[in-house]
């Protein structure tokens, strides 16, 4: 028998057409050449704490706050929640917040403490320009001094700074600002003795930016805690009160702040919140030495 193609016969030439489909053939039916596209990282948040200011015991406990914010945080899948102690000068402080997708502050006097290293500023808007969250809970987002205000504003949209700031320890009402946002969902109102920043500094154009929970002082209800999408296609996130570490235990608080975070990372929010469990044991805090 002969003819092209058969043993005995030189190969005939191949049309290119053909040579292409059955290139496109070999390579449909082969099955893949690589592994499958790996899943995406988790996304990475970093909590940022300090040793104790001088307050008295059982307020502006930073490392035990953020230590329940971690637990609680990883519920939740594909995230990697690292805390970190950042007191001054806390050099590795760029570097880590060059990977990470969120940046949470509890620590003192925290627009100061941004604006003091001006490679850490840099950094932190490096973070906003990337679209990264920020997260400032009570003095984090203050100053005593009005110079660091405008920077931090810019990025965390909302501060407790310079001599004419506003503070008052209370009881009082917490509830969700109207109208309602994401991140207060399934937030209840509750009666809580907290100190809280309010008369805050918020950036000019509010475009974007939402009052989130509000308490009564001095009969008006204040803005204490925000939500802010901002014009760099990030999101920021505030809470005023948490001056007691007890009141880590209210559900309020504590699904406002999970919920903060989560909102950050552009995570959708339930409608019902999200579940906030807390162990009873957690709230202990270590004794002094």
């Amino acid at each position: 028998m002969t003819g092209p193609g058969f043993p005995g016969n030189p190969p005939a030439e191949v049309h290119p057409m053909i040579r292409i489909c059955l290139l496109l053939l070999a390579i449909a039916t082969a099955g893949p050449a690589i592994a499958d596209t790996p899943p995406l990282r988790p996304q990475r948040v970093l909590l940022c704490s300090q040793r104790p200011d001088g307050h008295p015991t059982a307020t502006h406990e930073y490392v035990a706050g953020l230590t329940i914010l971690k637990q609680l945080l990883e519920r939740h899948d594909g995230l990697e929640v690292r805390t970190v102690q950042a007191d001054s000068p806390w050099t590795d402080g760029p570097q880590l917040l060059e990977s990470a997708d969120v940046a949470v502050l509890f620590l003192a006097e925290g627009a100061r403490w941004v604006g003091d290293d001006p490679d850490r500023l840099r950094a932190f808007q490096a973070l906003a320009r990337r679209g990264g969250g920020l997260v400032c809970l009570h003095w984090a987002m203050g100053s005593r001094t009005a110079d660091p205000v405008p920077e931090f504003v810019a990025l965390f949209g909302g501060c407790h700074g310079g001599p004419n700031r506003k503070y008052k320890f209370l009881e009082t009402d917490l509830r969700p600002a109207v109208p309602p946002h994401p991140v207060s969902r399934g937030v209840p109102s509750t009666r809580i003795d907290d100190e809280f920043y309010y008369r805050l500094k918020f950036p000019a154009d509010r475009a974007g930016w939402s009052s989130v929970l509000e308490a009564e002082i001095d009969g008006a209800w204040e803005t204490v805690g925000w939500a802010w999408e901002r014009p760099d296609g990030g999101r920021s996130f505030g809470f005023s009160g948490l001056h007691r570490h007890a009141n880590w235990e209210d559900l309020a608080c504590r699904r406002s702040i999970v919920q903060g975070v989560l909102w950050t990372l552009k995570r959708e929010i339930p409608p019902d919140g999200v579940a906030v469990p807390l162990d009873p044991a957690a709230l202990k805090l270590p004794e002094s030495p």
